[in-house]
């Protein structure tokens, strides 16, 4: 990786990957950019591969046809199913960088009980548990007695961000379980639940960059994941986005890199697990302390459409230092501003929505910037492709100017049954 121009090919098709895209274009260091499968945003600044993120085949040909010397991998399922290993294990591919951990390390995303294991081990503070497959869901049902409402129930493997109930009432909790353990309500996913003591508190997101051995904290986000106004309804992937979080001072912070990142970093070390890439940590703020509520091992959408633009420093020289493991000597700058981002959905979404749906007015969006996600390019025209379909990202001196500025630029975006959250913002009183 001595070399000053590279060849990177990223995975994915969506906001985030379209994020990563438009930093890393930016930089004297890139040669060239591959994005598969991409969308119509990423189109328009690298070279789209009608390739699926899981089609570990058809990379590797297209990494050695392209002579790519650097994966950047976006979405969790190549990571859970083990791309980084892949590589190593091939002659023709070991000497490519892979940003992303190896197998066993994203398992951590793979299984909620395998993470909370990891924090136990490693006293890293997080909500009491226990988990349960169909063999024991009586023992699950009076776990839940001892627990007071709300009930959180959490599929221990991978279900796209829906597999999380969380439930009011004793009966439904316990119906609830019975549905996910003996008859797949998440499918697989499902095999196991883990059952947790419900947190009260502010969520927040932290983003962590590391080469195994030192790490580099990127801009904390708080996104918002329901469907409805005034977080109502059904999860989703994710509304809209804000970063820095107003109300986490340098004290808090300080207390999430002392008792939660750096536990992390050595307890990857500690368990022998290789870690080459992003740690996305989700936390709660209860009474003051952040509490651990689970961990992704990659960055997450949208809140990549607003960390990512808030990085000053080259993106691929970030990369390299990672690569190279030598993050420790990297100068990482970030912007001061605020940025917020703001998702446009389907109609019907998080439920059967319609795809293909033309969109107009991209072109009249200023001071803001465009991330595509569920998009594509047919006929010369764009059209919707997704749940979520473009997130818009603006700069402000605050959350509520950068929110505010996304807005006024959302009124000149259109597709048929275009749907958005107005409320973005609504929680924060700093």
């Amino acid at each position: 990786m001595k070399k000053k121009h590279i060849k990177i090919l990223i995975l994915g098709s969506g906001g985030r990957e379209h994020a990563i895209a438009y930093k890393l274009a930016q930089s004297k260091q890139l040669q060239q950019l591959y994005i598969a499968p991409g969308n119509a945003g990423t189109a328009q600044i690298g070279t789209n591969l009608p390739i699926q993120v899981t089609d570990f085949e058809a990379i590797k040909q297209t990494v050695l046809e392209n002579q790519i010397e650097m994966v950047i991998v976006g979405p969790e399922a190549p990571l859970v199913n083990g791309i980084h290993d892949y590589f190593l294990a091939d002659s023709q591919l070991k000497k490519v960088a892979v940003i992303g951990p190896q197998k066993q390390a994203a398992t951590l995303e793979g299984s909620k009980e395998f993470a909370k294991e990891f924090m136990y081990r490693h006293n890293i503070p997080t909500a009491k548990y226990k988990s349960f497959t169909k063999k024991n869901v009586n023992e699950g049902y009076q776990f839940l007695e001892t627990l007071k409402a709300p009930y959180v129930l959490k599929a221990d493997g991978l279900a796209a961000g829906k597999g999380v109930l969380i439930l009011n009432e004793l009966q439904e909790a316990k119906n609830e379980l019975n549905e996910m353990l003996t008859k797949s309500k998440f499918g697989a996913a499902s095999e196991k639940v883990v059952i947790e003591e419900f947190l009260d508190g502010i969520e927040l997101s932290c983003f962590v960059l590391t080469d195994g051995e030192s790490y580099k904290i990127l801009p904390f986000a708080k996104d918002y994941k329901r469907i409805g106004e005034g977080n109502k309804g059904l999860n989703t992937g994710g509304m809209g986005a804000i970063s820095p979080v107003p109300f986490a001072d340098e004290i808090f912070l300080k207390k999430i890199e002392e008792r939660i990142v750096k536990p992390t970093i050595q307890g990857f070390k500690k368990d022998k697990m290789p870690y080459k890439g992003f740690v996305f940590i989700g936390l709660i703020k209860v009474e003051n302390e952040p509490l651990v509520i689970e961990y992704n091992v990659r960055l997450g959408d949208p809140e990549t459409e607003v960390v990512i633009p808030r990085i000053q420093s080259d993106l691929v020289a970030l990369f390299k230092a990672v690569a190279n493991e030598k993050l420790e000597e990297f100068n990482l700058e970030i912007d001061k501003r605020t940025a917020a981002t703001i998702i446009l959905v389907s109609g019907g979404y998080p439920e059967a929505y319609e795809k293909g749906k033309e969109i107009t007015g991209l072109d009249k969006v200023e001071e803001s910037i465009v991330f595509h996600a569920g998009t594509k390019i047919e006929q010369e025209k764009v059209i919707t492709n997704g749940g979520r379909v473009i997130a818009i990202t603006s700069y402000g001196a605050n959350f509520k100017e950068a929110i505010s500025k996304s807005y006024q630029n959302i009124k000149k975006i259109k597709f048929d049954k275009m749907n958005y959250r107005t409320d973005i913002g609504f929680d924060l009183n700093t």
